[in-house]
C-alpha cells in the first residue's frame, strides 16, 4: 500500500501530473498578460496543452553521431528533479514535522538538475549553436547560483541555523515571514531574479536567443524529447514562486497563498515584458557586482537580526 501512495504521490499528486498541469496553464497565463501588454488578444486557455501534445505526437529526431542516451536522458534530469521538488514542497508545507535533516540542501541540488540537464543535451547534440547556448547557460548559472546560495545562508541563518525546510516553515509560523524585515526584503529580491534566470526569461534568455543562436541548447531536439524540456520549464514556474512563498512569506499550507503566488507570478511576466534582453556578460556583472553585493548585504543584516 506505501508502494503504491508513493507512486501516486511522484506520478499524480502532487508529483508529475499534478504539476505539469498546473505550470502548462500558467504559461497561458504568461502568454495571456502579455499578449495583452502587446495589445493582441493571446491564445485560449487550452493552446499550451495543445502545444503539449502536438510535440508529442511528433517524431524524435537524433542527431547523427551523438551519444542517444544522453540525448534522451537530458530532458528527464529535470522533469525528474521537478517531480521529487514538488512532492517535497507540498508535503513539508502541509506538515513540516515531516522534514529532515539536510532537505534544504537536497531542494538545492533538485533546483539546480534542469539547468544541468540544459547543458548536458546541448553539449552531446554536437551543434555549434547549442554549443554557444551552453556556454551562456553555463555563464549564467554560475552568475545567478552565487548570490543565490548566499541569501539561502542568511534564510538558514533566521531560522536559527537549522538545515531542515520543516524548520524554516515553523520558525515563520511562530515568529512571523523572514519577509517582512530588511534582509528578508533583500532575499526576495536576489531570489526573484534568480527564478527569472532559472527560467531562462527576459532580460536573462540569452542560452536560448532565438534572434541570434536560434534557441541555443534545444535546437537539435523535437518531439518528444523538447516536449519534456517544454514540461520541465512549466513545472519551474509553478514550483519557484512555491519554494519562494516557503522559505520568506510563510509557506503555503493556507489560502492566503494563493494571492501571494499570483503576485509572485505576475511580477515575473511583468519583468519578462518590460526590459530588454541583456548581454552575458552583462548578467555576470548584474549577478556577481550587484545582486551579489546585495545578497552580501542581506547576510549581514540577517546575523544582526535584522
Amino acid at each position: 500500500m506505501s508502494v503504491i501512495r508513493i507512486l501516486f504521490s511522484y506520478l499524480i499528486f502532487p508529483g508529475f501530473l499534478f504539476t505539469s498541469v498546473v505550470g502548462l496553464f500558467l504559461t497561458w497565463i504568461d502568454r495571456k498578460v502579455t499578449a495583452r501588454i502587446h495589445w493582441r488578444v493571446g491564445p485560449p486557455w487550452y493552446q499550451p496543452y495543445a502545444d503539449f501534445l502536438k510535440l508529442l505526437l511528433k517524431e524524435t529526431i537524433i542527431p547523427e553521431g551523438v551519444s542517444k542516451v544522453l540525448f534522451l536522458l537530458a530532458p528527464v534530469l529535470g522533469l525528474v528533479a521537478m517531480s521529487i521538488l514538488a512532492v517535497m514542497l507540498f508535503s513539508m508545507n502541509m506538515d513540516p514535522g515531516s522534514t529532515f535533516v539536510g532537505d534544504l540542501i537536497v531542494m538545492i541540488y533538485l533546483l539546480a538538475l534542469p539547468p544541468l540537464g540544459i547543458m548536458l543535451g546541448g553539449s552531446v547534440s554536437k551543434n555549434p549553436l547549442a554549443s554557444v547556448g551552453v556556454s551562456r547557460e553555463m555563464t549564467q548559472y554560475f552568475a545567478y547560483e552565487l548570490p543565490f546560495l548566499i541569501t539561502m545562508a542568511s534564510i538558514i541563518l533566521k531560522a536559527g541555523g537549522s538545515i531542515r525546510f520543516g524548520d524554516i516553515i515553523i520558525a515563520q509560523q511562530a515568529s512571523g515571514p523572514f519577509l517582512y524585515s530588511i534582509s528578508g526584503v533583500i532575499a526576495a529580491i536576489v531570489i526573484l531574479l534568480s527564478t527569472q534566470a532559472k527560467l531562462g526569461f527576459v532580460p536573462f534568455d540569452m542560452p536560448e536567443a532565438e534572434q541570434e543562436i536560434m534557441a541555443g541548447p534545444y535546437i537539435e531536439y523535437s518531439g518528444v524529447a523538447f516536449a519534456m524540456y517544454r514540461v520541465v520549464r512549466a513545472m519551474m514556474l509553478f514550483l519557484l514562486p512555491l519554494f519562494l512563498i516557503s522559505v520568506l512569506w510563510g509557506g503555503f499550507g493556507n489560502w492566503w497563498a494563493i494571492p501571494k503566488f499570483l503576485l509572485i507570478v505576475v511580477l515575473i511576466v511583468l519583468i519578462k515584458n518590460t526590459n530588454p534582453r541583456i548581454r552575458i556578460d552583462q548578467s555576470l556583472r548584474f549577478f556577481w557586482l550587484g545582486i551579489g553585493v546585495l545578497s552580501i548585504a542581506g547576510l549581514i543584516l540577517a546575523v544582526y537580526g535584522l
